[in-house]
């Protein structure tokens, strides 16, 4: 197959689980690599570019009841107990990111944003072609959401500076497993942002 163009028809921005705790000092229950926090500001500019390219943005919110019920294995490995309602790094931080009335919002209990909530519908609705992921965790929620993304048949793109891993080896490791199911599929966020641009000027 030849290598495909970094966006295909319809994009879409997926923001996934960057909420308070991506900007606090302290990550209760999730360890992280040591520039996450960093990477997640970073990501703050392709969300900018996706809103003055009137790109639609989903924000995915991971989020779980106060009696953990909704767990299911999520604790059985490393992780702790990790945005649970009502606790102060769970929330979507709009005064930091900018989401909007106008742009879409998906809860989930698991880790992909595919597993058990309506985002095919919403995509679908969108005609979305291509998925462009920012945010946290590299080689969790991003890679599921990755992986379930490609099953579906989806052009996904990664923006590499503007994702965080639990690790720095955990990190690359999935980027490069993301990169072998799409060829092209990771790249830095100015590249992306310069597709997104020329693409959409394409399509006006």
């Amino acid at each position: 197959m030849p290598r495909q163009p970094t966006i295909v028809g319809n994009p879409v921005l997926l923001v996934i689980d960057i909420q308070c705790s991506a900007f606090m000092d302290v990550k209760a229950g999730i360890p992280v690599m040591d520039s996450y926090k960093s990477r997640m500001e970073k990501a703050l500019g392709v969300i900018a570019a996706a809103r003055d390219l009137d790109i639609p943005t989903v924000y995915i919110q991971e989020i779980h009841r106060r009696d953990m019920v909704d767990y299911g294995r999520e604790l059985d490995g490393t992780e702790g107990v990790h945005c649970l309602a009502g606790e102060p790094g769970t929330p979507l931080p709009a005064h930091i990111t900018g989401q909007r009335p106008q742009d879409y919002f998906i809860p989930k209990r698991r880790y992909s944003a595919f597993f058990g909530t309506d985002l095919e519908i919403l995509l679908k609705g969108l005609k979305a072609e291509t998925l462009i992921m920012i945010g946290g965790l590299t080689d969790v929620c991003v890679h599921y959401s990755f992986v379930d993304g490609h099953q579906h048949d989806y052009h996904c793109r990664v923006a590499s500076d503007c994702v965080g891993g639990s690790s720095d080896a955990a990190h690359d490791a999935s980027l490069n497993a993301m990169e072998y199911l799409q060829t092209g599929a990771v790249l830095a966020s100015e590249d992306i942002i310069a597709a997104m641009k020329s693409h959409m000027a394409k399509a006006a």
